[in-house]
């Protein structure tokens, strides 16, 4: 484990990358030119995908699953291939687990694990809509935006990951919000979980935003590396932040904390990260769905069991695999502190959050009822010894 900070660059030019896992990052970070001719054509494979929309989704073929059959056969058949999506964050800790240790593939048994890196929600829930990926561990406000748009036929939410771990880290000279007028600010992606959430707060400060930079306070989405060295070389005034992002502004950079995000929420409970799958391939293969959430269940006990070191190694070797990098002692341990994983997705926050997305700019005014579905959740945990059972609080199946 590093004990000196590490920039979150890709592996080197001549490392071969991990069979079945793909980088997807959105935003651009100053790579190599020879890479990022590379990454150049997956952005624009990608967005191929994307821009086929909903009728991509519909008709999108998995070559490897076995010929159609009866409607009841093809419910009742496993999926060839499972299409992970997850971004390399330690918000993102239960599918980092489930992956490296391989709870997740050893869950699903012969189904083929196969995962995707994002750095942020619009870019993994793009991908899902359009086919490209078949589930995603997102923030919340991608996943209400999705529903939203779509009129509930996109996704479902089928589990919590993560609770808690966002702050607006800021220059040690801003001490108020009234200090932030005429500031450049960053989050990681238009419309995102954090984005969402510091222009709802911005605007309860009396500040105007606009989505494309404009208004009281210049919001500017950049990717999370990209982020830490502008603030690193004064272009940046400060950043909402999922962690360790938020940790390694605050050890790595200088950066204060000016907003703990769990201090805007009643009793500190607030969703950062998610479970959704698409709905489509949740119909068509939903044991496929409910073994995903067996990986999924164990791997955050896991980290609700294991001992601090064993999580800080596990945690460090994933994200040097997803992300580029490992991570200081110190900023992981900052990061674990400040998050809370769990499989409840804490239904009963979404209104709120829609409402944030609406007061931001970024979702438009709907009736969320259905975006949850609990119930393969609830069977995994009933198989298990907990006997706990999570509520949809009204919003979906459970």
């Amino acid at each position: 484990m590093s004990s000196t900070p590490e920039n979150p660059t890709p592996a080197p030019h001549n490392q071969q990358p991990t069979p079945g896992t793909t980088r997807i990052v959105a935003g651009q970070t100053g790579k190599p030119k020879r890479k990022r001719t590379l990454e150049v054509g997956l952005a624009a494979g990608l967005a191929l995908l994307i821009g086929a929309g909903a009728a991509v989704a519909s008709t999108v073929s998995r070559g490897t699953e076995p010929a159609a059959g009866t409607a009841t056969e093809t419910a009742a058949a496993p999926a060839a291939e499972l299409r992970l999506g997850y971004f390399g964050n330690i918000t993102h800790a239960p599918a980092l687990v489930g992956v490296s240790r391989g709870l997740i593939a050893e869950a699903i048994g012969e189904t083929k694990l196969s995962t995707q890196v994002f750095n942020a929600g619009p870019a993994a829930v793009e991908a899902l809509n359009a086919g490209a990926i078949d589930a995603t561990y997102i923030g919340p406000n991608p996943a209400i935006n999705s529903y939203v748009k779509s009129k509930g036929e996109s996704v479902s939410i089928v589990a919590g990951a993560a609770s808690g771990g966002a702050q607006l880290v800021v220059k040690p000279e801003i001490t108020s919000a009234a200090d932030l007028a005429g500031k450049k600010l960053a989050s990681p992606q238009l419309g995102g979980t954090q984005d969402v959430a510091l222009r709802a707060w911005l605007g309860k400060q009396g500040y105007k935003t606009t989505t494309d930079g404009g208004g009281d306070i210049a919001i500017n989405p950049t990717e999370n590396a990209q982020t830490l060295k502008l603030f690193q070389d004064g272009k940046l005034d400060g950043a909402w932040l999922p962690e360790p992002w938020a940790s390694r502004l605050v050890l790595q950079a200088g950066a204060k904390v000016l907003v703990d995000e769990k201090d805007l929420w009643d009793k500190g409970e607030f969703v950062t990260t998610v479970l959704i799958v698409n709905k489509k391939f949740a119909q068509e293969h939903p044991g496929t769905v409910k073994a995903l959430l067996k990986g999924h269940a164990e791997s955050v006990d896991w980290l609700n069991t294991a001992s601090a070191a064993d999580k800080a190694t596990t945690l460090n070797a994933a994200l040097k695999e997803s992300a580029g990098a490992a991570l200081p002692a110190e900023v992981i341990d900052r990061s674990l502190k400040n998050i809370a994983f769990t499989v409840d997705p804490l239904a009963g926050t979404y209104r709120k959050l829609l409402q944030d997305g609406v007061d931001a700019g970024t979702t438009s005014q709907a009736d969320i009822n259905g975006i949850f579905d609990l119930t393969a959740l609830n069977a995994v945990l009933a198989e298990g010894s907990s006997g706990t059972r999570i509520s949809a609080q009204g919003l979906g199946k459970d």
